[in-house]
């Protein structure tokens, strides 16, 4: 069987440790983490981790089993394909040369970026959305010569009947 992406998320307790438990149950079975990103819920008690994952079928519900038997996980679902609303945010740092800057704030305009910080021979760019339109924009850019970026990895939400 080939492996897959898979978008997992989880209500877990928000209380030390936890993250340490979800994390090693990936490691010690040998599954590598794409992405990770945690962060409180509406809940000051409640957490939710997202992790993006690749893997088979029958070893993603082997993990969601065995997460969900794990004492602070509340909720796990697999927000794989099109039942959830995916996005990812990156921070990019981007060399702009005065014969650059007004094709860069194009680009920025076209992919409805916002420029966070300016220098003289930079600018920063905060960028939302999915994976396809991250990686266009990186494309874009990178011949004007990226300096670093910071990703946020994904993030998803169930998404609700209509």
């Amino acid at each position: 069987m080939t492996e897959e992406k898979h978008i997992l998320t989880m209500l877990v307790d928000n209380q030390p440790g936890v993250l340490s438990r979800v994390v090693g149950l990936f490691s010690g079975r040998g599954f590598n983490i794409d992405s990770l990103c945690v962060a409180e819920t509406m809940d000051p008690g409640v957490s939710r981790i997202t992790i993006v994952t690749h893997a088979n079928p029958p070893l993603v519900e082997q993990i969601l089993k065995q997460l969900n038997k794990l004492i602070n996980v509340i909720k796990v679902r697999d927000l794989s394909g099109d039942k959830s609303v995916q996005r990812e945010m990156a921070l990019i740092c981007v060399r702009a040369t005065p014969e650059h800057r007004a094709e860069i704030l194009r680009i920025v305009d076209i992919f409805r970026c916002k420029v966070v910080d300016v220098g003289l021979e930079h600018y920063t760019i905060e960028m939302t959305g999915g994976e396809g339109k991250l990686e266009a924009l990186l494309n874009l850019l990178n011949p004007m010569g990226i300096k670093k970026i910071a990703r946020t990895g994904k993030i998803a939400l169930f998404r609700e009947p209509n």
